[in-house]
């Protein structure tokens, strides 16, 4: 599996329940473009937590909302009207960003 592709993916399995990363989030830790994280996810993401990331104003892709809104209701997720509210329900970055370091290491 190509290394940045790895890399996303262990990001958003890093992104506790109820809490969401932007791509640009993502993109800022693993050193690509958010663009790259949106085609990742696209293409790679559906065995991780791909509801907890969205874009910079807490939208999907219009096809993924239906299903994501189930996601976040059942996690608690801060959501109103098909996006979550990033104000709120952004994940603690320092946090994450320890995280996803752990996880590399093991």
């Amino acid at each position: 599996m190509d290394l940045t592709i790895e890399r996303v993916l262990c990001a958003v399995e890093c992104v506790p329940a109820g809490r969401v990363v932007s791509y640009g989030d993502i993109a800022e830790l693993v050193g690509t473009s958010a663009r790259r994280v949106g085609a990742i996810m696209s293409s790679a993401g559906a065995a991780v937590p791909w509801w907890r990331v969205t874009n910079a104003t807490g939208r999907l892709p219009e096809h993924l909302v239906t299903a994501a809104s189930r996601h976040w209701t059942r996690e608690r997720t801060p959501a109103r009207d098909g996006r979550c509210l990033m104000s709120l329900a952004r994940v603690d970055l320092a946090r994450w960003v320890e995280d996803y370091e752990t996880a590399r290491l093991t």
